[in-house]
């Protein structure tokens, strides 16, 4: 016999009848969970698309990540403490990561904006793929990105390197001594940081 929580969905899943459970949810009917993916009934946790916490596959894992660690291991990962990037795979791919540059204004601090096109990036040019252009905003005082755009071919793998520094929490100013790889879209990260101007 079924169980009374649970409802027959298409296909012959089953889904857990929320209401019933006990689990709440926001206006937008996702599952309202806490910094460590708790849902309002104890011991259940609302991971992946159902929470609106991100939405897609690498945040979905990383949910997964944090729940293991923190039950597993005695860990104490937040899901606040998580960067918000992701990639379009558009023509030429989309890479984000933090703030964008209308966030970091709105954020009312000195920034640091550096922006660089394409058509002067050696990678780009030797495909014929000069589209597109490499942006970041940083915080003029404590010299921490706080959000980066790659719009070009390979942006979705070169704004790793941003999110790193950012997920490491270090000033921008480490890319100074960087020694990158050419050609690639990435040796550009540190021309683009040296070329910054304050935001007016």
């Amino acid at each position: 016999m079924r169980h009374p929580t649970w409802q027959l969905v298409h296909r012959g899943a089953y889904a857990l009848k929320r209401e019933a459970a006990g689990i709440r949810a926001d206006a937008r009917g996702y599952i309202t969970v806490d910094d460590f993916l708790e849902t309002s009934v104890p011991g259940v946790y609302g991971l992946g698309d159902c929470n609106g916490r991100g939405a897609f596959t690498h945040t979905a894992y990383n949910d997964f990540e944090i729940v293991a660690a923190n039950l597993l291991d005695g860990q104490d990962w937040k899901v606040s403490e998580r960067l918000p990037g992701y990639a379009l795979y558009t023509d030429p791919p989309l890479g984000r990561v933090g703030m964008t540059e209308a966030q970091a204004r709105a954020s009312r601090r000195p920034l640091l904006i550096g922006k660089w096109p394409m058509s002067k990036v050696g990678r780009a040019v030797e495909k014929a793929e000069t589209l597109g252009f490499m942006k970041v905003a940083v915080d003029a005082q404590t010299q921490r990105i706080l959000g980066a755009t790659i719009l070009c071919t390979g942006g979705d793998e070169a704004i790793h390197g941003l999110l790193d520094i950012m997920d490491a929490n270090v000033p921008c100013t480490v890319f100074q001594r960087a020694a990158p790889i050419h050609p690639t879209v990435s040796e550009l990260i540190p021309t683009l940081l040296a070329e910054m101007k304050p935001a007016t």
